[in-house]
C-alpha cells in the first residue's frame, strides 16, 4: 500500500471517532499517530486485512490507542516526551534490576512501599515485580495463570497499591517492571468463563475444537512444556464437550491472535498498565504468540508481527514504555524479538539473554569457559538501540539450551554434557557441593532443567553445613565472579530476589499442597528480615556479599564503558579457565576496562602479551577498579587467583 493510501485512510477513521475522542486534546497523539500509522495498518492488514470486519477492526484499534493516550496522566505524558528526546535512556550503564516476589520480598504491596530503602542502598533502580495480577488459588503457575488482567490479587494488595509504589518509585528515579501475560489466561478468566457457557465470540478467543482431529494435527509438531505434569499441548473441557489448547498447564488456556479482537483486547491490557505507571512491560511467552499447523508453535513470523504491532501502537500512546521479550529460546531465534532488518528495536528494546545465564553455570559446573566464550562468541550482534538483561538466576529454572553446534565445536557430545550439568548442579556428581534440584525430567529426550538459589547452587549451603571457611569463602567468591561479569557484560543487569543477601534454598514449599508439586518454589523464597538484617554486620555471610555486590553497582554506575552500545570485545586466551573481554566508551574508544574472571578454584594466569592489538599497553601499569589494587605483574603475567574477577584500566 502506497503511504499517501494510508494517509488517507487514516484521515477517514478519524472522522469515524466517537465525538468523546474528537473532543480531547489529542496533539501529541496524533502527531504520534501520523508518524506510525503506515507500519500499523500494514501490520494489522498483513495479520486481518483478508477478514470482512477489517475496516471495523483498524477502527477500534485507533479508538483504543486514543482511549489510552486520553487516560495518559500529565505526569506520564511528560516522562513520555522527555525519554523521546533522550531515546537511548535504558542503553546506560546507570540501570541496575531486581526481581522479586512482592510477597516473597516483603509481605505485600504495601510493605513493599516500606522496603524501597533497601533498593536504595543497594544500588537498585529498576524492579521487576513478579507476577501480581488476579489469578486463582492453587492452579495459578505462579502468578501466570491470569483470571482478570487488571485487577491485583487481593492477597498482595490493591491497585492503588501499585499506584502508589509507581508514583513514589519516580520520585527516587526507579523504574518498575510488571508482567503482561500475552499468550494465554486461566481457565477461570471471564472470558474462559463464557467459553464454557458457550457464547461462540469468546470460544473464539480461544484454540477450542469439537473433536480430536485439528489438535492432532497441532501435536504433530508441538513439543511439550511441561512433559511430567502437563503432558500434550490440548485438554478436555468436560463443561463445553470439547478440546482446548492448553500449551503451559490444562488449567491456562492459549489466547488466539488469529482474532484481531484479542490482540484489540490485549493491547488495551498493555496501555492500561502503562497509565498505572510502569515503565516496561514484561511480555511473558512471546515465542507462543502464534500458532500454525505443521510447526512447532514457536517463534512463528507472525508472533514477531504481533509484537511489532504492539509495540507500534504503544508508541503512539506511551512511547515512554519499553517492552522485555521473555523469550527463553535460541540465540538465532532470540535475536529476532528485537526485531529483524531494523536498527531501532521494532518489537521488544530488552530481551533475557537466557544464553549467557546457561554459559555461566556450565562455567561454574567445568571449571572452564570453553563453552562459555564459544557461546558468547556466537551470540548475534544486538540492534543499537536494544539492550539484554542479563541474570544467573531467575524466578524460573534453569535450561541448558546453548546450540548444540557450540557444544561440539569443544569437545563435547550435547546429551551427555547435559546429563553431566544437572548431575554436577544437583549435587550428583562426585564432585559437587550443589544443592540444586532436578525439575521436569523427559525420559525420552534426555532433558532436564535444575532448580535453586544462587548460593545453594554454588555450594554455600553445602559449605555452612560443614562449618568450612575455606569453602564458604569459594562459594561466596562465585557468587561474586557471577555478579561482576552480569554487570559488566553490557546490558541491564537483573539480580534475583535473595541473591544480594545470599540467601539460602527454601525446602518449605514441600509443605504447602499448592507449591509442593513445583519445585520451582525451592527458589522462591520468603526473605526472612532479621536474618537479612545481617547484612550491616561485618563478618557475616550477608554482609560480604551484600557489601561486595552494592561496591559493584556503584562502580558500575560511573564506568561509561560498561553503557550497552555494542561496545564489547571478547579477547581469546590460552588459557581456558579465563574469560576475559574489553568494554570501551562508544564515545571515546581509549577509554577501556578489561574484564577478566577465573572459573577455577586455582590461581590462573593471564598473560599481557594476548592484549597485543587491543589498544593497551603492555607493558604499562593496571589497576583494578572493583578493589583500587594494582595487580603485581611479573614475567609478563598478573596473576588471577581462583574464583576472582578484575575490571582492569590502565594507570
Amino acid at each position: 500500500m502506497y503511504e499517501q493510501i494510508s494517509h488517507s485512510l487514516l484521515n477517514s477513521i478519524l472522522d469515524d471517532l466517537k465525538p468523546e475522542i474528537r473532543r480531547q486534546d489529542l496533539r501529541h497523539f496524533y502527531t504520534r499517530l501520523g508518524a506510525n500509522f503506515y507500519a500499523i495498518h500494514s501490520l494489522f492488514f498483513t495479520l486481518y486485512g483478508h477478514r470482512d470486519d477489517f475496516q471495523l477492526q483498524m477502527l477500534r484499534l485507533v479508538e483504543t490507542m486514543a482511549k489510552g493516550y486520553i487516560d495518559r496522566s500529565p505526569e506520564l505524558e511528560q516522562l513520555d516526551i522527555q525519554r523521546e528526546q533522550d531515546h537511548n535512556w535504558f542503553l546506560s550503564q546507570k540501570w541496575v534490576g531486581m526481581a522479586l516476589y512482592s510477597n516473597g520480598f516483603a509481605e505485600n504491596l504495601a510493605d513493599l512501599e516500606n522496603k524501597i530503602a533497601y533498593f536504595q542502598e543497594l544500588g537498585i533502580n529498576m524492579v521487576h515485580i513478579m507476577p501480581i495480577l488476579m489469578c486463582p488459588n492453587g492452579q495459578s503457575d505462579g502468578g501466570y495463570a491470569i483470571s482478570d488482567f487488571r485487577q491485583i490479587d487481593d492477597r498482595v494488595g490493591d491497585l492503588e497499591d501499585i499506584r502508589r509504589i509507581a508514583k513514589e518509585f519516580r520520585k527516587r528515579d526507579i523504574s518498575l517492571i510488571l508482567d503482561i501475560v500475552l499468550n494465554h489466561t486461566s481457565d477461570e478468566h471471564e472470558w474462559a468463563q463464557k467459553a464454557k457457557m458457550g457464547d461462540r465470540n469468546f470460544q473464539d478467543y480461544y484454540f477450542i475444537f469439537e473433536n480430536r482431529e485439528t489438535p492432532d494435527m497441532f501435536e504433530q509438531n508441538m513439543p511439550e512444556v511441561f512433559p511430567e505434569t502437563d503432558p500434550g499441548n490440548f485438554t478436555w473441557n468436560a463443561e463445553m464437550e470439547k478440546w482446548v489448547m492448553t500449551v503451559f498447564h490444562s488449567y491456562q488456556w492459549d489466547l488466539n491472535y488469529s482474532n484481531p479482537t484479542v490482540f484489540i483486547e490485549m493491547l488495551d491490557i498493555i496501555l492500561f498498565w502503562a497509565n498505572q505507571g510502569v515503565d516496561v512491560l514484561r511480555l511473558d511467552a512471546v515465542a507462543f504468540l502464534w500458532k500454525k499447523i505443521g510447526t512447532s508453535c514457536q517463534n512463528e513470523r507472525k508472533a514477531h508481527l504481533i509484537l511489532q504491532l504492539m509495540k507500534d501502537c504503544c508508541q503512539v500512546t506511551a512511547p515512554g514504555v519499553l517492552f522485555i521479550a521473555e523469550a527463553i529460546v535460541a540465540p538465532v531465534e532470540v535475536i529476532k524479538y528485537f526485531g529483524e532488518d531494523a536498527i531501532a528495536a521494532k518489537e521488544c528494546e530488552i530481551a533475557y539473554n537466557a544464553t549467557l545465564m546457561a554459559l555461566l553455570w556450565d562455567g561454574v559446573a567445568t571449571k572452564n569457559t570453553k563453552l562459555l566464550y564459544q557461546g558468547i562468541k556466537s551470540l548475534p550482534n544486538k540492534l543499537e538501540r536494544a539492550t539484554w538483561l542479563n541474570y544467573v538466576r531467575c524466578h524460573d529454572d534453569i535450561g541448558f539450551g546453548f546450540d548444540d553446534h557450540d557444544i561440539r565445536v569443544v569437545g563435547y557430545e550435547p546429551r551427555a554434557h547435559r546429563k553431566f550439568l544437572v548431575d554436577y548442579l544437583s549435587g550428583h556428581f562426585e564432585a559437587s557441593s550443589s544443592k540444586g534440584l532436578v525439575f521436569m525430567p523427559n525420559e525420552a529426550t534426555g532433558d532436564a532443567r535444575i532448580c535453586g538459589s544462587l548460593a545453594s547452587l554454588v555450594g554455600l549451603e553445602s559449605a555452612l553445613e560443614t562449618a568450612d571457611e575455606y569453602l564458604i569463602a569459594q562459594a561466596i567468591n562465585r557468587i561474586l565472579l557471577m555478579h561482576a561479569i552480569i554487570l559488566s557484560f553490557g546490558g541491564i543487569p537483573l539480580i534475583y530476589n535473595g541473591d544480594a543477601i545470599a540467601v539460602l534454598n527454601d525446602y518449605s514449599y514441600i509443605d504447602d499442597p499448592s507449591k509442593s508439586n513445583d519445585n520451582r518454589w525451592v527458589h522462591r523464597p520468603k526473605i526472612n528480615w532479621e536474618k537479612a538484617d545481617l547484612r550491616k554486620k561485618q563478618g557475616t555471610v550477608e554482609y560480604t556479599v551484600f557489601s561486595a555486590t552494592k561496591k559493584m553497582i556503584a562502580i558500575r554506575k560511573e564506568i561509561s564503558a560498561f553503557a550497552d552500545f555494542n561496545n564489547r570485545e571478547l579477547l581469546h586466551l590460552e588459557n581456558e579457565h579465563l574469560l576475559c573481554f574489553i568494554r570501551f566508551n562508544h564515545q571515546r574508544p581509549s577509554e577501556k576496562v578489561l574484564v577478566v574472571a577465573n572459573f577455577d578454584a586455582n590461581p590462573q594466569y593471564l598473560y599481557l602479551d594476548s592484549l597485543r592489538n587491543t589498544g593497551f599497553n603492555i607493558y604499562g601499569q593496571f589497576v583494578d577498579l572493583y578493589s583500587g589494587i594494582k595487580p603485581e605483574q611479573y614475567d609478563g603475567r598478573i596473576t588471577v587467583e581462583g574464583y576472582q574477577f578484575y575490571w582492569l584500566t590502565e594507570t
